[in-house]
């Protein structure tokens, strides 16, 4: 990889004049991709599920999650006229640009929630440039969003935000359509703090950056006319605070995990949000640090094109990673995360002292999101520990993205690049299994799960004959797993650990090296070192090196693993994985590992020889 230094990279991120520059210099390169009338922004040529006009639309739409915030907290944008122009443009029905007649759970229903918020943190500036033609105009095209359909997820929060702005500047709006959408979005709500994106749905950071963005915005905006309900979204976001803060490292990075990962910083759209609606559950001080050194740290990252704008990927540019609804102006959605500009200078926020994170525990059992997620906070390293889901959709690498048994925020994790072999299916945290045809099957839902403590357990069949029992003993930098496999057909089977990047952004890691023994082999490299071992079990180890580009955080790596044959019958397989950023303390900890015995039908394995119990189980239940 190659870096590219843009003057975003060295902005200190210190002050809100600061931040009201980053938005500059994020929507500012912008300017000549802008359509002839200005109501679309065009700036690739890749496409989504949705036709190219539209796309344009989004690109110009995402826009205004950043310049409104900028624009109604008093600064400036020289793309502001460029703005209302499209506007005025994009919902004139006889202009050649005009947006269009929207159909049910159609795309542009989402980008409408901007054009919402628009109106209501900056009315002035937006709606009285407008003429009273133009006004009726932009009025008439966004109501069709009360008049469609929209997936029961995060999506019924659109038709709100969008009656919220028209109520804003004295429009009709429809209240019942309002009503309606957020009975059901609280049917999605588990516990403490967590909804799932839908009933049924996954917990990830459409909860953050989606499902309690909105509804902080709807709780301040609503706080007077809607008390009871404003309050409740307050308090749930508070105890959602108190878990979603171990989602973020020191260093301000953050899990990569789910879906919708190419809005990137939009991930600390959350604590934005909390300091607009005035929720100080934590902090004002923790809260600006949290996003911002969350900024700083992906304005580091290659994610840029040499002229500022951004690309689709997640810690550079990658479209095999990129979901069916990404267009080139998708990305801009990370704009959500600059909602606190439309705070005034003297208010708390920007007037709290930045702080660090506070002490924090070791570990966090998170039941809701299925996750226990583990810190090593002086190497700013989180690992996310997951049972896996009892359904799944038909989402982009859901498997990929839902279902590995380990996420880090250091090492990222993989999604295949196709379906032949462990080099094209990169599989890093899974298991998977084969019928010795090369083509592998990984978990994709499970038959059951629980947490108990650090120990994660769930049970999945790859095939209908094929049950596999998964035990995951949550820790940093080891942790282990134990896999009880019975099959009725012969198997393959690989299990993955970390992938480790080859490269840094100064290009190929020289200090680069490999160290394999009997039971399990380890790469070193600079920036950080990861390994596996057989514990108990046939299984052999080697490095595989998959395809290319098929990691979120680094282009070319490599994945120790286990490899098995299997033969009809039940069969268990321990594994250790160790991975840790550094390279100073490993090879300490690669000599002094987990270790396992069978022993009168008992599987024990104990943290290193002599050391305490981790797990027990009768090898023959």
């Amino acid at each position: 990889m190659f870096k590219i230094d843009l003057p975003i990279a060295s902005n200190p991120l210190r002050t809100r004049g600061d931040v009201q520059l980053a938005v500059r210099q994020l929507i500012e390169p912008l300017k000549p991709y802008y359509s002839s009338g200005s109501a679309r922004v065009s700036i690739g040529n890749t496409s989504a599920s949705y036709e190219d006009a539209v796309a344009g639309m989004e690109g110009f739409s995402r826009v205004l999650w950043g310049i409104m915030p900028l624009i109604a907290g008093g600064s400036e944008s020289t793309l502001w006229n460029q703005v209302v122009q499209g506007i005025i443009n994009g919902t004139d029905p006889e202009h050649e640009e005009y947006w269009g007649v929207i159909n049910d759970y159609d795309q542009r229903i989402v980008e409408m929630a901007a054009y919402g918020l628009a109106l209501v943190i900056a009315p002035d500036q937006l709606w009285g440039a407008l003429s009273a033609k133009e006004q009726q105009n932009f009025a008439a095209w966004l109501r069709q969003a009360s008049d469609r359909k929209a997936y029961d997820c995060n999506w019924l929060f659109f038709a709100v935000l969008v009656n919220l702005g028209l109520k804003a500047v004295g429009e009709p709006y429809d209240q019942t359509v309002v009503e309606q959408n957020l009975e059901r979005i609280d049917a999605f709500y588990l516990s403490d703090g967590w909804y799932a994106d839908g009933v049924k749905a996954h917990s990830d950071y459409y909860v953050p950056f989606a499902i309690y963005y909105y509804g902080l915005f709807y709780a301040k905006v609503m706080e007077q006319e809607d008390p009871i309900r404003s309050k409740l979204y307050k308090r749930r976001a508070a105890a959602f605070a108190n878990d979603f803060i171990y989602w973020f490292a020191e260093d301000g990075s953050a899990l990569p995990y789910g879906r919708s990962l190419a809005y990137r910083f939009a991930q600390a759209a959350f604590w934005g949000a909390m300091a607009y609606a005035e929720v100080e559950a934590i902090p004002y001080g923790v809260q600006k640090g949290l996003l911002l050194r969350h900024l700083r740290w992906w304005f580091k990252q290659p994610i840029f094109q040499r002229d500022g704008t951004l690309t689709i990927g997640y810690a550079y540019p990658n479209l095999i990673m990129a979901e069916n609804y990404n267009s080139p102006g998708s990305p801009y959605w990370a704009l959500k995360a600059f909602l606190p500009l439309a705070l005034d200078e003297s208010h708390p926020f920007w007037q709290a002292e930045e702080l660090p994170l506070p002490k924090l525990e070791i570990i966090s059992v998170q039941p809701a999101p299925h996750l226990v997620i583990c810190r090593q906070p002086e190497k700013s390293h989180l690992v996310a520990f997951n049972t896996g889901h009892a359904s799944t959709n038909e989402h982009t690498h859901t498997s990929a993205k839902y279902e590995k048994f380990a996420y880090s925020n250091v090492f990222g994790f993989s999604v295949p690049r196709a379906e032949w072999g462990l080099g094209q299916g990169a599989f890093d945290s899974m298991l998977a299994l084969s019928e010795g045809d090369n083509i592998y099957r990984v978990k994709r839902k499970n038959e059951e799960s629980r947490i108990e403590g650090n120990v994660l357990y769930a049970c999945w069949k790859p095939w209908t004959d094929v049950e596999v029992k998964t035990w995951l003993i949550a820790g940093a930098p080891w942790h282990i797993r134990v896999h009880r496999i019975e099959t009725s057909r012969g198997l393959d089977t690989a299990d993955g650990g970390f992938a480790l990047g080859l490269e840094s952004l100064e290009g190929l890691d020289r200090r680069w090296e490999t160290q394999q023994d009997e039971h399990g082999v380890l790469g070193v490299c600079s920036w950080g070192v990861s390994g596996i071992r057989v514990l108990y079990g046939p299984g052999q180890t080697e490095l595989i090196y998959p395809n290319s580009n098929t990691n979120l955080m680094n282009p070319r790596t490599v994945i120790p693993t286990v490899r098995m044959n299997l033969q009809p019958g039940v069969h268990w397989l321990v594994t250790a994985v160790y991975a840790e950023p550094g390279n100073d303390t490993y090879r300490q900890q690669w000599a002094n590992g987990p270790v396992a015995v069978a022993k009168d039908g008992q599987l024990k394995v104990k943290e290193r020889e002599g050391g305490a119990l981790l797990f027990s189980h009768d090898i023959y239940s």
